[in-house]
């Protein structure tokens, strides 16, 4: 079943490669990709999935179409084209890190350092935490941080072990103690955002920019946190963001609906026009993946973290998948961006689309994706 739902990725991504151009895909609108020139927090997923598709099949079609994509974000980094948000990891792990990670290309390299300083100043001493959007002493963002943020926080470890500077690293491990604390809840769930003083880092209050309400778990960022904690468990194997990771996963899993993909938040009313994120269900498969490559043979939660990544794969590629579509762009249907917002709430998003690909390459071949080395 995997193969064949890589396969047909694999071919959907060669036709988008003709379709896109020097362009890249963002979330769709009637079945159709909209498409920017790279000033957009979500254009490293594209080339994230010409990556994943060069190492599956050595085919130098998706090799060169990735290495363009590179080109762009330098061009991207040198003209400083919309790079004051948190997202830098998002762009640069899946684009000049990979390029780095497969062909040892020392510029793609040197570039992907060039962003984790991007990202390093988001950095504010006060508070301790990367600021999520917006310029130092935004009034509405001045002191707000956000969940996915831990997904991005790679990119300054990876940078700490090229070079050995301890900033990155104090820096990545500042911020995922402050997410554990203050975006993960008692009873395990999430906030999307928490908000600080500016002036003293004193905490004031969670909050969510796209899930149901303040209070509400948004299941794509339950789904960052499953994979962004075990991540940072991953570069300094601290048992506390392993044991978060657990936490998270457990809540996520336990709240499958029938079909094993996730609606958009776990706090919304469930009826017949409610809508799924079958991208937050794709991240937390391919962080439950990382997950359990951390948990030994007998940990308690193994045998349930297991049986839900295979029904939550099932559910996506059965279900959502676009398999049997040669037209359709996308991989997965029915991904939401903001309902709350009413912003592609039931769309193809290249999120998705790359997080689904990782997941089942990681399966089919152990190809791991590029948040490290």
């Amino acid at each position: 079943m995997w193969k064949h739902a890589i396969e047909d990725a694999i071919e959907k991504t060669k036709a988008n490669i003709e379709r896109y151009g020097d362009l890249f895909p963002h979330v769709s609108e009637n079945d159709r990709y909209l498409l920017n020139p790279n000033d957009d927090w979500t254009d490293g997923f594209w080339s994230g999935i010409l990556w994943l598709c060069y190492e599956y099949t050595g085919d130098k079609t998706f090799q060169q179409a990735a290495r363009q994509t590179v080109e762009s974000f330098k061009l991207r980094l040198e003209k400083n084209v919309v790079l004051d948000h948190h997202d830098i990891g998002f762009l640069y792990s899946l684009s000049s890190k990979a390029q780095w990670m497969i062909e040892k290309d020392e510029t793609a390299r040197l570039l992907t350092l060039q962003a984790a300083d991007v990202l390093l100043k988001r950095w504010r001493p006060k508070g301790q935490y990367i600021q999520a959007w917006g310029p130092e002493g935004d009034e509405q963002n001045g002191g707000r941080i956000i969940i996915d943020c831990l997904m991005n926080l790679p990119l300054l470890y990876w940078a700490y072990d090229q070079t050995g500077e301890a900033k990155y690293k104090e820096v990545a491990v500042a911020h995922a103690n402050l997410s554990r604390r203050y975006l993960v809840r008692g009873d395990d769930s999430s906030y999307h955002t928490f908000y600080f003083d500016p002036e003293n880092g004193v905490p004031l209050h969670g909050g969510t920019a796209q899930g149901y309400h303040d209070g509400s778990t948004w299941t794509r960022g339950q789904a960052w946190g499953i994979y962004g904690f075990a991540l940072s468990y991953r570069y300094t194997r601290d048992p506390l963001y392993l044991e978060t990771s657990k936490r998270l996963a457990r809540y996520f899993f336990e709240r499958l609906p029938e079909d094993h993909v996730v609606y958009w938040d776990f706090n919304a009313p469930i009826h017949a026009d409610t809508k799924r994120d079958s991208s937050a269900s794709a991240i937390a498969v391919a962080g439950a993946l990382e997950l359990l490559e951390h948990l030994p043979a007998g940990d308690a939660d193994r045998v349930f973290i297991e049986k839900a990544i295979e029904l939550s794969m099932k559910g996506l590629v059965e279900t959502y998948a676009t398999i049997g579509k040669p037209d359709a762009q996308g991989f997965i249907e029915r991904g939401s961006y903001s309902v709350r917002g009413g912003h592609a709430p039931d769309d193809y998003m290249i999120w998705g689309d790359y997080y689904y690909l990782e997941a089942l390459l990681r399966l089919e071949k152990g190809l791991k994706g590029y948040w490290y080395e």
